[in-house]
């Protein structure tokens, strides 16, 4: 049998690369001399979206083994998470992309 455990791991650190790309974007001090910012937010979103996938399969795992305990304690938390996960990479990355189109230039 397999330990579906590791999905939500993997889902913690994804989360975690996919808030914390954008912000060390937007950290850097010569921003004239930064080529990778297109890289970086591309793998920022795909870690997003990995992440609420690993989300989703994990759900699906709790209602294969009807462990309805299990989706009726953890449903709403692991929505509003989800949602600010998607909220915040989405912001930042906008806000990564509105810093760096001048300097492209």
């Amino acid at each position: 049998m397999l330990d579906f455990g590791w999905l939500n791991v993997g889902s913690l650190v994804l989360g975690l690369i996919a808030l914390t790309l954008p912000i060390v974007n937007l950290s850097r001090e010569k921003k004239e001399d930064n080529k990778a910012w297109v890289i970086l937010s591309v793998i920022s979103l795909s870690a997003c979206a990995i992440s609420i996938c690993f989300q989703i399969f994990y759900t699906s795992h709790l209602v294969i083994i009807e462990d309805w305990s299990a989706l009726l304690d953890t449903h709403k938390a692991v929505a509003i998470v989800s949602a600010l996960l998607l909220i915040g990479t989405i912001t930042l990355n906008v806000l990564t992309l509105v810093v760096y189109r001048d300097k492209a230039k």
